[in-house]
């Protein structure tokens, strides 16, 4: 086995008669401008292959949300992978651990000559692809692996003292510097291919896709209306032109406002790579010429493509905060409460602050949340209740139809102030001004809490005493005042302690 460096160069021809290439799709769930397959489809025949390990994916918390918008994404892309002739192969194994073996034997089976894969950057996936290549070492089967998702292959942005970036800016500012436009040069569609066959002579064709799992971890049990969260590079792509078309210019104006469809929502496209972050550049180049100047809306939006980018780069120079562990050192001392009624209150969307609680029933009803409430109510949790960010984050990933480990860790340690570029731990968001700035009229608490949409306009952000026992809303379970001065005080006895 030999390894390619895995930034890839243009793709050539493939020869007449060249060997079968068999590519690995994982977090890139797409046929356009994949790097992996681009190059897999240059050297020779190919055919497709995944690993679902659904068990892995429980066990790493990911509930039905997520796995149903996988699983459909799946059979969206074995039907556009046959439209060039190329099969899918789907390999029944339910451990990241069970992978090595059986890509091997494919390999065997198939007398496939070469695995093509994208890196992927947490731990357990870097560990399952070492063993990948230890297992094919020394065999008949070159191994090529590529940077796909990133810009830049974490390793290659560092500070002046040789280190992994921990802060957003810096790390932003010489990504805008060292990007070029190799960087972000589309890769080529495979062509269309013959059937390929396999040492024996025979056609090779596809696997059906398995069904999820009857038993998933937590909540919900079963998956969202599939109309909700279109899977696949179609619908990825539809998505982005309405953004661009209607929403991007505008971007940095409502992007807070929940009320308002101000955002992409192209996150879980994004998190299973039914979409590239390089098509996302291109059309924004193709709109305003540059990432970093001109229209701010669109260079507000290309800022957090960003952080998605700068969130990857930390799972692999901190390798700590994959294992539940926060970023900030210190912070492995402070004192969370256990508050069991207090957590279900904030699940439950039932914590008596409106704008908290429409949040809530917005992901636990859609899969997704707004991204100003994500931080909102993060803070509550972590600042109000003072409850650990990891029980959180926990919830979050079962519900979230985006759910990925790089984003969801590095917004709630950023919540918690215990990450990168983390909220000064006095930062405490007051949730009601916080509803009446970003939610003037309460049109978003009232869709989501419709116990208060009869209520006027500026007391649904704090209805009363008597609005509560009129409408069953409940009451606060915290006082802001007092859980502000709680978390304060418990920062500060960290910080004494250091």
């Amino acid at each position: 086995m030999s390894s390619d460096s895995p930034s890839a160069s243009s793709p050539a021809s493939a020869p007449a008669g060249a060997p079968l290439q068999l590519v690995w799709l994982r977090t890139d769930l797409r046929v356009h401008d994949n790097t992996a397959l681009s190059q897999a489809a240059a050297r020779g025949p190919v055919v497709a292959v995944v690993t679902p390990c659904l068990a892995q994916w429980v066990e790493h918390g990911h509930g039905a949300n997520k796995l149903d918008f996988l699983r459909r994404g799946l059979h969206v892309l074995q039907q556009a992978l046959a439209g060039y002739h190329i099969p899918l192969k789907v390999l029944d194994c339910d451990t990241f651990a069970e992978v090595p073996e059986a890509l091997a034997a494919l390999c065997d089976e198939l007398g496939a000559q070469a695995l093509h894969f994208n890196d992927e950057y947490a731990v357990n996936e870097r560990e399952r692809d070492r063993r990948v290549r230890e297992r094919l070492a020394g065999g008949d089967v070159r191994l090529h692996r590529y940077t796909d998702m990133l810009a830049f292959t974490p390793g290659e942005l560092l500070t002046g003292k040789g280190d992994y970036y921990g802060v957003f800016t810096p790390f932003s500012k010489r990504w805008h510097k060292e990007v070029d436009s190799r960087r972000l040069a589309l890769n080529e569609a495979p062509e269309v291919q013959a059937t390929p066959r396999d040492a024996q002579g025979r056609e090779i064709h596809g696997d059906a896709i398995p069904p999820l799992p009857e038993t998933l971890k937590g909540e919900p049990a079963t998956a969202l209306d599939a109309e909700l969260w279109p899977a696949g590079e179609e619908a990825a792509q539809e998505r982005l032109e309405r953004f661009l078309t209607f929403r991007a210019r505008r971007y940095h104006e409502q992007r807070d406002i929940p009320a308002t469809r101000g955002t992409s929502e192209l996150s879980p496209y994004l998190a299973l790579g039914m979409i590239s972050a390089r098509q996302c550049y291109a059309a924004v180049l193709a709109e305003n010429g540059s990432l970093a100047d001109g229209d701010v809306g669109l260079t507000s939006w290309v800022n957090e493509l960003i952080w998605r980018e700068f969130y990857q780069h930390i799972l692999v120079g901190f390798p700590r905060v994959n294992r539940h562990r926060p970023f900030q050192r210190h912070t492995e001392a402070l004192q969370w409460r256990d508050d069991d009624a207090g957590f279900a209150a904030w699940c439950e969307g039932r914590t008596g602050y409106p704008i908290v609680d429409a949040a809530m029933r917005q992901l636990v009803q859609t899969g997704w949340m707004h991204n100003r409430l994500r931080m909102v109510t993060a803070m509550f949790l972590t600042k109000h209740l003072l409850i650990d960010w990891r029980r959180g984050e926990a919830f979050f990933m079962t519900h979230l139809v985006d759910g990925e480990l790089g984003a969801n860790n590095g917004g709630w340690q950023w919540a918690a102030s215990t990450g990168t570029d983390a909220a000064p731990y006095f930062r405490i968001f007051n949730p009601t001004t916080q509803g009446q700035r970003f939610d003037k009229d309460g049109e978003f608490i009232a869709s989501m809490v419709p116990e208060l949409a009869e209520l006027p306009a500026k007391r649904r952000h704090q209805p009363s005493a008597d609005d509560c026992q009129q409408t069953g809303y409940p009451r606060p379970i915290v006082d802001h005042k007092a859980a502000r001065q709680r978390a304060l005080d418990t920062f500060k006895a960290l910080s004494k302690s250091e």
